[in-house]
């Protein structure tokens, strides 16, 4: 059924005044949406981060440290390099050229919070390099520029584990 003041046809559903209709209710909400263009304000997000797809020389796994270079656009990063390009999103709140399709396509977080694989101690609000191998390493007192991953949000004791950081933070 309709909400009231609202009109239907086959093409539309139209208020009959400016803000004046809701689709759902906060109890009782609409499933999935489906749109080709949504013009609006969003106003939060489930999800932690912004990412971007790029093809990848292989698969990697989300908190897997990729830097930009090898055969594809992305690949494994290697110890401290400059070429850093971010960390392997699990679920981005916002996902950049969506429509790329190749054979690996990796999804990497630019911004915000993810898991990441981390190698020996680090404390929180570290900044964190590539440690080689997929992993990140705190990055002691003078980083160089460009090889900033981004912060720690945890401490961790272990030689190798997965903790969240805030990538693009420096």
């Amino acid at each position: 059924s309709l909400a009231l003041g609202a009109t239907s046809s086959i093409a539309s559903i139209v208020p009959d005044i400016n803000e004046t209709v809701s689709l759902g209710i906060t109890t009782k909400r609409f499933a999935n949406v489906y749109s080709n263009l949504f013009i609006g304000t969003a106003t939060q997000a489930q999800y932690a981060d912004l990412a971007e797809k790029y093809i990848a020389d292989g698969y990697y796994e989300p908190g897997i440290v990729v830097m930009f270079g090898g055969p594809a656009e992305v690949t494994l990063a290697d110890n401290e390099t400059s070429k850093v390009a971010g960390v392997i999103s699990t679920a981005p709140a916002y996902l950049m050229n969506s429509e790329l399709h190749d054979t690996n396509v990796a999804i990497v977080a630019l911004q915000g919070r993810v898991p990441c694989f981390v190698k020996g101690p680090v404390k929180k609000g570290d900044m964190l390099v590539s440690a080689g191998d997929g992993y990140a390493k705190s990055a002691g007192d003078n980083p160089k520029i460009g090889t900033v991953i981004g912060k720690s949000l945890a401490d961790f004791d272990g030689s190798q584990g997965v903790i969240e950081v805030v990538v693009g933070r420096l």
